[in-house]
């Protein structure tokens, strides 16, 4: 008995980490859309609040070109919004790829498309 109450608690223990990595929530321009006027950032909520010199956020084209203004910043009122500045956008496909690191020191890292459309 002592034994599966120990495994128990272990088991217990490791579900505390699975919830403290920085997930995307939503974003904006939201993942998969097709927009029809360029927007001037690109924004991304994550599920935890960030540090912002070990997470990063680019924006590149369909040639893969980096196009973003490298300004990557959080909100000062919501530590779990990532932001980048963008030019205006040409129509066609926009990639987004993230790098998150929670206040917990948790990485997670993923890539979303949009689109603009004339």
């Amino acid at each position: 008995m002592k034994k599966l109450l120990l495994a128990l608690l272990c088991c217990l223990a490791g579900l505390d980490g699975a919830y403290a990595h920085a997930f995307l929530d939503h974003a904006d321009p939201r993942v998969g859309s097709v927009i029809h006027a360029s927007p001037a950032e690109v924004k991304i909520w994550f599920t935890e609040k960030l540090i912002l010199p070990f997470s990063d956020v680019k924006v590149v084209d369909a040639a893969g070109n980096e196009i973003d203004k490298r300004d990557k910043r959080l909100d000062p009122a919501n530590g779990a919004l990532l932001i980048v500045s963008v030019p205006a956008l040409k129509p066609g496909r926009y990639t987004v790829t993230w790098r998150a690191t929670a206040v917990d020191t948790h990485v997670t890292h993923g890539t979303f498309t949009f689109a603009v459309s004339p």
